[in-house]
């Protein structure tokens, strides 16, 4: 890729937030209506600190989130590749958890666990947890049928063919649910924290999203959204980059030539 491919999105950026500078200030927009990046920019600095402390409890849930996902979905994917009964009774269910918005089953949740953090943890993992089974599924029984022919043709036990052909197989696909369910787990934390909205010193970004909206700090709101979509894009590239190291040497979704 060219030095102006890997700077173009870049520099769209710093284009797009200096017509948003200009037009707030030719227009003589006030800041509680729509702050300009000056504002936003001076309102981070300025409130660091609260913001840090409130980002650190968001990415916790979210990463104990992912974590948990990863286990649970893995964990499962490979018992629904072992048995197709099992994945049969059990499959709807997951897909329920997937299609329930977690906005009307969080307050639920909230009620039913005592523990504040935990409740938020659940609920993040509900959001994060079906990309990673389905994904780990469809890889498993993608394994190639004329490689699982030849396993059998020698005598290979079903936990032989699991290790050495199956999960192999499923890799890029279990990678792909990963960083899908990356951004999610950010997203349930997130929604989970405006539903809570439990405030204290253990405060997420969110509740300081909302307590920004109540005192109309409305640059400060948009300086901890700016962390959320930066945390959000850090967790993608983190888990692109573990993606590729992991697939480079042998997956034709890693060896392809850039255009």
């Amino acid at each position: 890729m060219s030095l102006l491919g890997r700077v173009m999105p870049a520099l769209v950026g710093l284009l797009v937030l200096g017509l948003w500078e200009g037009l707030v200030r030719a227009f003589a927009v006030p800041p509680y209506v729509l702050p300009g990046p000056v504002a936003i920019m001076q309102a981070m600095v300025a409130d660091w600190g609260l913001l840090w402390a409130s980002l650190l409890v968001t990415l916790r849930i979210a990463l104990l989130a992912l974590l948990a996902a990863v286990s649970v979905g893995g964990l499962l994917a490979i018992l629904f590749a072992q048995s197709r009964w099992v994945e049969r009774a059990l499959f709807p269910y997951a897909v329920v958890l997937q299609v329930t918005p977690i906005v009307a089953i969080a307050p639920l949740i909230l009620i039913w666990v005592d523990d504040v953090t935990l409740a938020l943890l659940i609920c993040a993992w509900i959001v994060a947890f079906f990309p990673v089974l389905s994904n780990t599924v469809l890889g498993l029984n993608s394994a190639d049928r004329n490689l699982l022919e030849l396993f059998r043709l020698y005598g290979a036990t079903r936990w032989q063919v699991l290790w050495l052909l199956r999960l192999p197989s499923a890799l890029p696909f279990f990678l792909a649910g990963l960083r899908v369910a990356g951004g999610l787990a950010l997203i349930g934390a997130v929604v989970a924290e405006f539903v809570a909205g439990a405030g204290g010193t253990g405060s997420g970004l969110a509740f300081r999203i909302l307590e920004a909206g109540y005192q109309l700090k409305i640059p400060r709101m948009f300086a901890a959204l700016a962390l959320i979509s930066a945390c959000g894009i850090a967790i993608f590239a983190l888990l692109g980059l573990v993606q590729h190291l992991l697939l480079r040497h042998w997956h034709e979704s890693a060896l392809r030539p850039e255009g």
